[in-house]
């Protein structure tokens, strides 16, 4: 199912892994694709890797965790494409693997602000903009991750966000209801990208041990986000879990 050529998706963080796979999959799914993140010249180069052209693909540079930066962002896209129909909140980093006491405040705020502050900048801006056009409304797909259920050991700051993730989420669907704007969460586990790469080599377990994790193909994951910007606003899924079948989540460890 391809969507109309008009219908435009930004996705955040979108220079690597995760939301460069999203990309792809908008795109070829018929999307006008924007991709934000911090590197210019890597979101340049994401573009020429996914197939992109500049009639169906636009770079700009932004930090999401800042207020300024994501309202030049979407004055961007409202001057290019006068409207936006979806919004992937994917951008976020992690903190060291260190014990909770031991990480400064400074390492806590860089992924609270990055992960939690960012997707909700992203989603004001996004709210405002789909409140206004005409027809209103549009989706908000944001990356909750496993750990929006289980935490791994000393992964405090990514966790406490990806928890906060959900509860953004469902405020998002709730609010956004009168509006017509639908919102979805995908959890993600252990997807084949530059963030999980160690898991190869074996990462740390509840036990203490470092074991070697499958990982699953990013492309599935993309394809799972397409098929959530493609659903009529009719219908929405509000909680997805996408992961390596085989990877220690279900059961005990």
């Amino acid at each position: 199912m391809n969507s109309s050529p008009n219908k435009v998706a930004l996705v955040t963080g979108a220079e690597t892994g995760i939301g460069k796979a999203a990309a792809k999959a908008l795109l070829q799914g018929g999307f006008r694709v924007v991709l934000t993140g911090r590197n210019i010249e890597k979101l340049n180069q994401a573009i020429q890797d996914i197939g992109g052209n500049n009639q169906n693909s636009l770079a700009v540079a932004c930090d999401v965790a800042k207020p300024e930066e994501v309202k030049r962002l979407f004055s961007t896209i409202q001057k290019q494409f006068g409207h936006i129909d979806v919004l992937f909140n994917n951008a976020g980093i992690g903190a060291p693997v260190i014990p909770m006491e031991e990480l400064s405040y400074e390492q806590w705020m860089n992924v609270v602000n990055a992960n939690l502050c960012g997707a909700f900048l992203c989603s004001q801006e996004a709210i405002r903009m789909m409140k206004a056009q005409s027809p209103q409304g549009g989706r908000i797909i944001n990356n909750g991750s496993i750990s929006a259920h289980a935490p791994r050991p000393m992964s405090a700051p990514y966790t406490t966000t990806k928890h906060a993730i959900t509860g953004l989420t469902k405020s998002i669907a709730l609010d956004g209801r009168p509006f017509n704007i639908a919102c979805d969460q995908i959890d993600i586990g252990n997807a084949g990208t530059e963030m999980t790469i160690p898991m190869a080599s074996g990462i740390l377990q509840p036990d203490g041990l470092k074991k070697v994790e499958p990982l699953m193909d990013v492309d599935h994951v993309g394809q799972a986000v397409l098929h959530m910007a493609q659903l009529p606003l009719e219908s929405n899924i509000l909680s997805m879990t996408i992961m390596a079948t085989d990877m220690p989540f279900v059961g005990r460890g």
